[in-house]
């Protein structure tokens, strides 16, 4: 994830992609941050040089977040509400072939206690680079797998079978017809194997239409990303439209609050004292302020965050991805020459664009104006950094997610009578 955080954002913006897995981030620390384009990572990890698991969500699924687990730096979980449906998104690094018997055993362990404390009504999809081939063909495993594997399986696949039989899940990338550059998911040197995998509840398999891995991408040098389609079945809300809010903040500005008051006192037909009738004064005054002032246009605003991804940036990681695939059609070392020289340039650029767009911020908020500007960044921080950004849902006593008005109305009415009328324990010793 070093110095990939935006080009990652970019590439989930062109491909469509709403919930992104990752691993292996090597990041150190456990919380969430802004990547930019209105994505969010949230992530955990505790050494910057190995392992690391994260979920990017995009925007409108940020609100969504009711609780975020995080077990180790190879096992983390999101829990979403969904218009009425809780969604669990789970991301798994498993250990390599070569690593301890005992440590694969701690972290099949993590995913169980995961699996397990989540409800089973609950929709569940994990997204996990498990190290293992599951193999092609599905003979006496045709519950949790689909015939469309890659190659043979080894004991870390089956490791993975045995794990879906276990909690009834399936394995969603072998279930669909695809060519093998579609099913190949990890490629270095000559070897092309199938080890990141997406699985869901068996009983959720029929609202997945579509999986494969995805070609033509260099966020990741080895990796390729595995994408699936997934619609959920849920009741359709009306979505509330963002309101237009009047510039008042421009009154800041002598010119501007000259030109209002003049305005509001041609509204008002010239009257210096405000008339008793308030509600039709602050009508006036609000049309004057957006007329005078103008309106925001309701989009979200730039993400402060990136401010250095400039159109040279976007050019050189453009030509970097093309090499890429080029390098894929054809393993030239003449091919592969041009894409690690283009990886460097990447990097420069990225480097000069950061060190230019910081400069100027810098410049900007050593100004009195820049001290808004200031705890306008501090507070915007401060948001990216909470995992969950406001209470939606609370649980009953079981620990389940309660969604409905009704439920949860219900289920507040229970807690204060409970909470008014039980003795504490300084009452009982009277």
């Amino acid at each position: 994830m070093t110095g990939k955080g935006r080009e990652l954002a970019d590439m989930m913006e062109r491909r469509k992609v709403d919930i992104l897995c990752v691993q292996e981030t090597r990041w150190k620390g456990s919380k969430a941050r802004s990547i930019g384009a209105g994505f969010k990572l949230f992530y955990y990890g505790v050494d910057s040089k190995r392992n690391g698991v994260g979920v990017v969500l995009k925007e409108e699924f940020v609100r969504n977040v009711l609780e975020v687990k995080r077990v180790s730096d190879r096992v983390m979980s999101l829990k979403l509400e969904i218009e009425g449906v809780m969604l669990n998104v789970v991301s798994g690094y498993a250990p390599q072939v070569g690593c301890e018997l005992e440590e694969k055993e701690r972290f099949w362990s993590e995913l169980d206690g995961v699996m397990e404390s989540i409800p089973t009504g609950e929709r569940v999809v994990i997204g996990a680079d498990f190290n293992g081939h599951v193999g092609e063909g599905n003979t006496g495993d045709e519950e949790v797998m689909g015939k469309f594997g890659v190659k043979e399986r080894n004991l870390e696949g089956q490791m993975v079978v045995d794990f879906a039989k276990r909690m009834d899940m399936a394995v969603v990338n072998t279930y669909f017809q695809k060519r093998e550059e579609h099913r190949v998911t990890y490629k270095s040197g000559g070897r092309r194997t199938q080890v990141d995998y997406i699985l869901c509840r068996r009983g959720n398999l029929k609202e997945i239409s579509d999986c494969k891995v995805v070609v033509g991408e260099s966020v990741a040098r080895q990796h390729r990303m595995v994408v699936c389609r997934m619609t959920l079945m849920v009741c359709k809300k009306k979505r509330s439209k963002i309101e237009k809010k009047t510039k008042w903040w421009k009154l800041k500005k002598e010119e501007c609050c000259e030109e209002f008051r003049q305005k509001l006192r041609q509204a008002l037909g010239g009257q210096v004292v405000l008339p008793d009738d308030w509600e039709t004064t602050a009508e006036v005054i609000r049309e004057t302020g957006r007329k005078v002032l103008g309106v925001s246009s309701g989009r979200r605003k730039e993400d402060k965050e990136t401010w250095w991804w400039n159109e040279e940036v976007q050019d050189s990681i453009q030509r970097k991805r093309l090499a890429k695939k080029k390098w894929d059609m054809d393993r030239t070392e003449e091919n592969r020459q041009e894409y690690k020289e283009l990886q460097r340039r990447v990097k420069r650029e990225v480097s000069k664009a950061k060190l230019k767009a910081y400069d100027e911020l810098y410049t900007r908020l050593d100004t009195r104006e820049g001290e808004e500007d200031l705890y306008r960044l501090a507070r915007q921080r401060d948001r990216d950094g909470k995992d969950v950004q406001q209470v939606r849902v609370i649980k009953d006593r079981d620990g389940r997610v309660l969604t409905s008005e009704e439920s949860v109305q219900r289920r507040w009415k229970e807690y204060f009578e409970e909470l008014m009328n039980e003795e504490n324990e300084r009452e009982k010793k009277e």
